[in-house]
């Protein structure tokens, strides 16, 4: 039971860093900038259970792709923990991708796919975190893994409801130093992802 509680804590607390919703919701607003109130909330909805279904495939056949394009979990681990170490860091950088710039999107619901959706709720980074997770989770731990990405889903979706009201009661200051908390945080499950993947590697080699 322990194990189960400690586990859950792990995927939620790296779900939360990767997904960013805070930070995210900066881009939200940007993007749906002069839309109104019901668009807005299309869009939010519309985002986030995309972004849901497409997580939830790949943890789903996560298993399959490893085997359909012979993916050892000793790579995977080490190649995606360097990949989540950098979004991290260049979180901590304060950089954005160019897709988290985009300031002269039309407004109209094709953008809670991309860039909301993909890749901004549902990037390579998230996708990597929930796999690593299932690459050899028992039933139970894959349960809790879709159920606590689809707690963050609707965590996000609420954040981007509210989102004109918080930024007015935050500021755009304190967001920005929320971010690179996460990123310090989704550099350090990077770090990890890389040590375990070495460690798995060595056990390999001495059998």
């Amino acid at each position: 039971m322990d194990n189960l509680i400690t586990f859950s804590i792990t995927v939620f607390t790296a779900f939360f860093a990767i997904t960013n919703p805070i930070s995210n919701m900066t881009v939200f607003v940007s993007l749906t900038q002069g839309a109104d109130k019901k668009t807005k909330n299309d869009i939010n909805k519309r985002a986030n259970l995309i972004a849901f279904i497409i997580v939830t495939v790949f943890i789903l056949l996560g298993k399959y792709i490893f085997e359909l394009f012979n993916i050892s979990i000793p790579a995977f681990k080490i190649t995606g923990g360097i990949l989540i170490f950098f979004i991290g860091f260049e979180m901590l950088q304060s950089k954005q991708s160019n897709v988290k710039s985009l300031k002269n999107v039309n407004i109209d619901e094709n953008i809670a796919v991309s860039p909301l959706a993909i890749p901004i709720l549902a990037g390579p980074g998230t996708i990597v975190t929930a796999m690593n997770f299932v690459s050899n989770a028992a039933p139970l731990q894959l349960f809790l893994v879709i159920a606590i990405f689809g707690s963050m889903s609707l965590l996000t979706y609420f954040t981007f409801k509210l989102s004109d009201l918080i930024v007015k009661l935050v500021g755009n200051n304190v967001i920005s130093v929320i971010g690179k908390i996460m990123g310090l945080i989704i550099a350090i499950i990077g770090t990890g992802m890389i040590i375990e993947g070495i460690k798995i590697s060595f056990n390999f080699i001495a059998k």
